[in-house]
């Protein structure tokens, strides 16, 4: 488009001076024509890098997650195959699940002794009131007896050794009763220990029996999301470890992100919902569609780093920095009818934004980019 312009303006030039001889054709217009044209085309330039700015470092970026398993165990079965597009939930590998298998049945077992044994202590607690029901009246006539004893003793109709008698025999009830009711406290305490519906021994061993069948099932790895693994060498016989370290394999997220970077004075016009365009090198000849989801307003540059140091400036003989782009984040935006394409991860390309302004110049930068689409078919290189 810029190629256009001048050619319209050189075209004015020869119909003015040559052609119509309006103005003559001497070394100052030839002088001012060539002034001219630079003029031109610089203003045009410079405009166009404010209004619609571009970036040659446009990125396809993808999430990867490091699939660990949570628990460890000879791996008997991989269902992938590497650089296949899976679903969210397909089994990416099996790990060996008879400890853990094993694991829930004890804790099954567990679950039902510990059962019956919270349904005892109903009865239990009823033994115990009962039993205190006895102690105290065994008590009661005890007292009852030393009382008539005392009496007896002071009328001259009864003995000492008959009071002494029952008195012992009253201290030994109340022991027994004592220990009957703390008997009975015990149970009424372990009755009123709850978790929600079931006594605390029970809540324990569910909570326990909770945890091994999710071990259980974590020995079934699926995919977290749509997307495909790569460096799938794991196979059945391998140990896998619950160690970051190393991982089972890597598995790339099907969802995309398109970032652009650009100079920091680039961005003053840029809003989202700004039309963009992008040609990527793996797509030559093709100019993908976009709009501007936001601007990142971040960079490595404005962050310190944890420690004790004193941030200071460089010394005095070497260059400041140079100033790190902004990155803006894209989102490509299907044609009608046409479905997006396929933009492999790490893609590289350039791009430019469309902004509000002076919207007929963007025509200027769309046939750039749409020239670069096409010089992507060559492959520079001599060996």
């Amino acid at each position: 488009m810029l190629e256009i312009i001048i050619g319209g303006y050189a075209f004015l030039v020869w119909l003015l001076c040559i052609k119509l001889k309006v103005l003559p054709w001497n070394i100052k217009t030839q002088v001012g024509a060539v002034a001219g044209a630079l003029a031109l085309a610089a203003t045009i330039i410079f405009t166009i890098n404010v209004v619609t700015p571009s970036t040659s470092d446009v990125r396809a970026v993808n999430y990867v997650v490091e699939v660990v398993p949570r628990v460890a165990g000879t791996v008997t079965r991989v269902a992938i195959e590497g650089n296949q597009m899976i679903k969210k939930g397909d089994i990416l590998l099996e790990i060996d699940n008879t400890p853990y298998r094993l694991k829930v049945k004890e804790l099954e077992a567990q679950l039902v002794d510990a059962t019956a044994s919270a349904k005892t202590l109903w009865q239990d607690l009823d033994t115990a009131k009962s039993t205190t029901l006895s102690a105290q009246a065994h008590l009661d006539l005890m007292k009852k007896r030393l009382a008539e004893s005392q009496e007896l003793a002071k009328a001259g109709a009864g003995n000492q050794y008959d009071v002494e008698h029952f008195g012992t025999e009253v201290k030994k009830a109340e022991a027994d009763l004592a220990t009957t009711k703390t008997a009975e406290n015990k149970v009424q305490t372990k009755l009123e220990g709850v978790v929600g519906p079931d006594v605390a021994s029970v809540a324990r061993i569910k909570a326990q029996l909770e945890s091994a069948k999710y071990d259980l099932e974590s020995t079934v790895i699926r995919a977290p999301t749509d997307g495909y693994a790569v460096n799938v060498s794991v196979r059945p016989g391998n140990f896998l470890a619950a160690l970051p370290f190393r991982p089972a394999m890597s598995f790339v997220e099907h969802e995309q992100r398109i970032v652009a970077f650009f100079e920091q004075n680039e961005l003053r016009y840029i809003k989202p919902g700004n039309k963009a365009e992008v040609a990527f090198l793996s797509l030559p000849g093709e100019v993908v569609s976009a709009k501007v989801d936001s601007i990142i307003w971040a960079n490595s540059q404005g962050q310190y780093m944890q420690g004790g140091a004193i941030p200071d400036t460089p010394m005095e003989k070497l260059h400041a920095p140079l100033a790190q782009k902004y990155a803006v984040k894209l989102d490509i935006v299907g044609k009608e009818g046409e479905p997006i394409p396929f933009i492999p991860m790490g893609a590289r390309g350039g791009g430019a934004i469309y902004t509000d302004k002076l919207a007929p110049l963007h025509l200027v930068r769309m046939v750039m980019i749409r020239a670069q689409a096409k010089l992507n078919y060559l492959v520079l290189k001599l060996h």
